[in-house]
């Protein structure tokens, strides 16, 4: 698109023979050019065209997208929505199933979100893993919501363990912990590195746990690195049994254990169906004062530069000619 630029010496070129043209008629009509230039106050008739040559140069680079690298200011924060899709999530005794509630109160509680705030998804059963990264893109974490479903056991500290490596990670640090055998023992909590109280890890689970490593030790690491953990439970007291592979089970809601998370690590704990208590997480938060570079791209800025050039040597030629142009 830059190549367009090459239109601006042409037209250079045309004014100029334009020019010469209206010296011709100008003098075939028994009038000096001299004279003429004097009555159109010198050389203060080209300033308009002039004007509106750098103005259609402007508007034609603004053309190629023209961007920028700005450092800009801005406060942020990281919540890491985990949600346990194990099995037991089946069950439906809260309406339609736990894993349809756990997503609902999830969606609703993303598009309450200001959009300084990333948000990242890890998805758990016997293991975790990170579904999506810490991100601002309000469309990619509702998609990776939807996505998911039930699957096999339940560990809920795997899955607290890989939201500590994505935050960590999504701070610039490396991972806290390698979470490839986090099933095998109890023996992969480490030393923490970094503090990260702009961070949050939201915990949709019904709380049942039936794999290494022990929730609580993965809470104590989650408070030295300065993350609290909200937990949301889904599920009812009472419980149902679901089938599973043949086996009639029966599964409730230990709100306990959901309770202890996120009390020992300064969170809340709050039944899925009360929305507003969770739109106050946000407000427990403590958003860090960060400069990060972004690119910009300046076609708008270039656009509205052009115009307003324009603007101006319209005014210009109006005013010393009566005509725009």
């Amino acid at each position: 698109m830059l190549g367009l630029l090459s239109i601006v010496p042409l037209l250079v070129v045309i004014y100029f023979i334009m020019q010469r043209q209206r010296r011709k008629i100008v003098e075939s009509s028994g009038f000096s050019f001299a004279q003429d230039i004097k009555h159109q106050t010198g050389f203060r008739r080209h300033i308009p065209a002039l004007i509106f040559l750098v103005g259609i140069t402007v508007l034609l680079a603004s053309l190629a997208r023209p961007k920028a690298t700005v450092s800009l200011p801005k406060y942020e924060g990281t919540v890491v929505l985990v949600f346990d899709v194990s099995g037991s999530m089946m069950a439906d005794d809260v309406a339609p199933t736990r894993m349809e509630a756990a997503k609902a109160a999830a969606l609703a509680f993303v598009d309450n979100q200001p959009a300084s705030i990333r948000i990242g998804v890890v998805a758990f059963s016997d293991g975790g893993i990170s579904v999506q990264a810490p991100s601002p893109n309000r469309n990619a974490t509702v998609a990776t919501i939807e996505r998911l479903v039930p699957r096999r056991g339940t560990s809920l500290g795997n899955g607290i363990l890989v939201a500590l490596n994505g935050i960590a990670v999504d701070a610039g640090d490396p991972p806290i912990v390698n979470t490839s055998n986090l099933s095998t023992s109890d023996d992969v909590i480490v030393a923490p590195q970094g503090w990260y109280p702009s961070a949050a890890i939201v915990l949709f689970s019904d709380g049942e746990n039936n794999e290494l490593p022990d929730p609580l030790l993965v809470t104590d690491l989650a408070v030295d690195l300065g993350v609290r953990i909200y937990t949301v439970g889904v599920g009812s007291a009472a419980g149902t049994t679901i089938n599973v592979d043949g086996m009639s089970i029966h599964t409730q809601l230990d709100e306990p254990l959901l309770m202890q998370i996120a009390g020992v690590s300064g969170g809340q704990y709050y039944p899925a169906s009360d929305q507003d208590q969770l739109d106050r997480i946000y407000n427990d938060l403590e958003p860090t004062l960060s400069i990060k570079p972004e690119d910009m791209e300046l076609t708008s800025l270039f656009a509205g530069l052009g115009l307003l050039v324009f603007s101006i040597g319209g005014v210009l030629s109006f005013l010393w000619f009566g005509r725009v142009l």
